[in-house]
């Protein structure tokens, strides 16, 4: 099974991050990365830019509403993400308890990535993008 492990943060922790010695840092999330390459769990691992780059497109109205970021309402960003592939939830929830990231206002929240077996093989659409993943080497 897939997992995604969304990294989340507070602006103070991005914050109080600032002062962190950046290749510190990245020894010591590289070290966690290679651990989950070591056990073959990891399938992919992204950052995120900082929100104030991003844009939101809003669809509560029509036409969609596109805004700039930062996320107004949000107490929490999304900064980057994990995916693994795990024999279950308490496995991805014993790598993310791992995670060298951690601190004050900084949180892991782990999602199942649903696969496309999950959806009505009869349809046409899932029939095209199953097509679609065999031929690019997903599936």
């Amino acid at each position: 099974m897939k997992y995604m492990l969304i990294m989340r943060a507070t602006e103070e922790a991005y914050a109080g991050m600032a002062d962190v010695d950046f290749g510190a840092m990245l020894e010591t999330v590289g070290r966690y990365n290679d651990e989950m390459i070591r056990a073959g769990v990891l399938v992919a691992a992204e950052g995120l830019a900082d929100a104030a780059e991003g844009v939101v497109v809003d669809y509560s109205a029509e036409p969609p509403v596109v805004t700039d970021g930062p996320y107004g309402e949000t107490k929490e960003l999304f900064g980057g993400f994990y995916i693994l592939n795990v024999a279950s939830k308490e496995e991805a929830v014993e790598w993310a308890k791992r995670s060298p990231m951690t601190g004050p206002g900084l949180k892991t929240e782990i999602r199942r990535v649903t696969t496309i077996d999950e959806f009505p093989q009869d349809n046409e659409w899932i029939r095209k993008e199953r097509a679609w993943r065999e031929a690019t080497g997903q599936l």
